[in-house]
């Protein structure tokens, strides 16, 4: 075991590194509380299996392996500072669990508060609801849902294996949990084409939405059950789609006239996510030539009863467009 007695040592020692990782790379600077939460939930008991990519395909590493190399690679790999795919299907990638210094960004972001009521969208390995359960010291605060009941019952086996008991739903998760609402904050893990207006619904005023839009982090502020506004983050996000019917993103538009600088420029493929059915191509492309490559935290979100839009620096500005 590379000089560990037993698995236990080498994942304690594995944490510790993962927690000066993130902490170099500033992600809880704004509000460090966050650090004790990911120094104490043991990450490894919420992917007892994942997969890598290697050459034609993906290696499975196990827990339970009978080699013990292939044990301490897996407790090694479920504390590095990357994404992990945690269920595959005929080679689709159904479920991950995301990048730890990722998450802490997010969840500093989440501007979480002690007595905070929090839903999260998209349970995945219950490791990021664990997260939230230690923060909040109160399990009871804390629902996390998911449309598969085979991804709720293993996170709550695993949040049970880790000590945490929050409250774990099979559901659709685009139409929140409204029997444990309102809620002060909601957290979605996986990618959705629009905000679903069931969440301002759920909750309070003044509260906070954190989800993934077009490769992008939105965080809107709830005014009321009809109205939440808000701007995208600086960094770049991709995550599992939601699963649910209906969900599926439109197919990316012709790109014919486009300059390919456009085309392959990570900005202007996230506007060009942000402005489907609101902007043709041409349209989106004048626009980001002109406005000089505008990076994400100049674009928002602003949802009003059954409309919402999208725009560039101001939600009444010149830029703004319809958002589905």
């Amino acid at each position: 075991m590379g000089g560990y007695e037993d698995l236990d040592s080498l994942a304690a020692s594995a944490r510790a590194e993962l927690v000066r990782e993130i902490e170099l790379s500033g992600a809880w600077t704004a509000d460090p509380v966050w650090r004790e939460a990911f120094r104490k939930v043991p990450r490894h008991l919420f992917v007892p299996y994942y997969y890598v990519g290697v050459r034609g395909g993906y290696e499975r590493r196990w827990g339970e392996d009978p080699d013990p190399r292939a044990r301490e690679r897996w407790v090694r790999g479920a504390y590095a500072d990357a994404p992990l795919a945690t269920r595959m299907r005929d080679g689709e990638l159904l479920s991950s669990i995301s990048q730890p210094s990722l998450m802490a960004m997010m969840l500093v972001e989440l501007d979480v508060r002690d007595g905070d009521r929090v839903l999260e969208i998209g349970a995945g390995t219950g490791y990021n609801a664990a997260l939230l359960a230690h923060r909040l010291g109160a399990d009871d605060l804390v629902t996390t849902v998911d449309l598969d009941p085979e991804i709720t019952e293993s996170a709550r086996r695993h949040l049970d294996a880790a000590g945490y008991h929050p409250a774990v739903v099979t559901g659709d998760g685009a139409r929140g949990v409204p029997e444990r609402a309102p809620y002060d904050r909601i957290l979605a893990t996986c990618a959705l084409p629009s905000v679903p207006r069931a969440w301002p619904a759920q909750c309070r005023p003044g509260g906070r939405i954190l989800t993934p839009l077009a490769t992008g982090l939105v965080v809107l502020t709830v005014r009321d059950a009809e109205h939440a506004e808000g701007r995208f983050l600086h960094t770049p996000a991709y995550f599992v789609p939601l699963r649910g019917a209906d969900r599926a993103a439109p197919e990316t538009p012709g790109l014919g006239g486009v300059p390919r600088r456009a085309r392959e420029d990570d900005l202007f493929r996230f506007l060009l996510a942000l402005s489907r059915g609101g902007l043709d191509p041409q349209e989106a492309y004048a626009l980001w030539d002109r406005e000089d490559a505008p990076r994400r935290e100049r674009y928002g979100i602003t949802v009003s009863g059954e409309r919402a839009w999208a725009w560039l620096d101001d939600p009444e500005g010149p830029y703004a467009w319809p958002f589905a």
